[in-house]
């Protein structure tokens, strides 16, 4: 788990309770997860063109995390690679030099798609080799190590 981005917080984030909303980690997590596809991907930018579609998501919240100017690092991985689709793990956290607290677990589920047939399409050869060269362990939810 060394890819990370790190993602500054607004302060239309937090909610009634003066910490960052649950449903604002989705946005936290959609930042991340572009810009490292802009890297991931440079060479091919296929997934992007043609599209993907998120299909779900899972996010296990660890700790309160409340407004700040310094941004939060958030970890980003493949952790499962199908034949049109695969997953995402992600870890939310201070950055280097603010703290050493992880805020949350979290796990997306994308499918390839190709809008004009409005139907999801199969990886390609390149990117899997992109996501496979990244991949790693599956998010570590509480409910996994049961």
């Amino acid at each position: 788990m060394t890819y990370f981005v790190d993602v500054a917080l607004r302060w239309s984030d937090m909610d009634a309770y003066a910490h960052v909303n649950n449903v604002q980690f989705l946005r936290l997590l959609e930042d991340a997860r572009v810009a490292a596809f802009a890297q991931w991907f440079s060479e091919d930018r296929t997934l992007l063109d043609a599209g993907v579609l998120v299909a779900r998501h899972e996010i296990e919240y660890l700790a309160p995390l409340v407004f700040r100017h310094a941004p939060v690092r958030i970890f980003l991985w493949p952790t499962r690679i199908s034949g049109a689709s695969f997953e995402i793990g992600y870890e939310v956290r201070d950055p280097e030099g603010v703290g050493d607290q992880l805020y949350a677990r979290a796990e997306t589920s994308l499918v390839a798609y190709d809008f004009p047939t409005a139907s999801p399409r199969r990886l390609t050869s390149a990117e899997r080799v992109a996501l496979r060269a990244l991949a790693g362990a599956p998010v570590p939810f509480r409910w996994r190590r049961r």
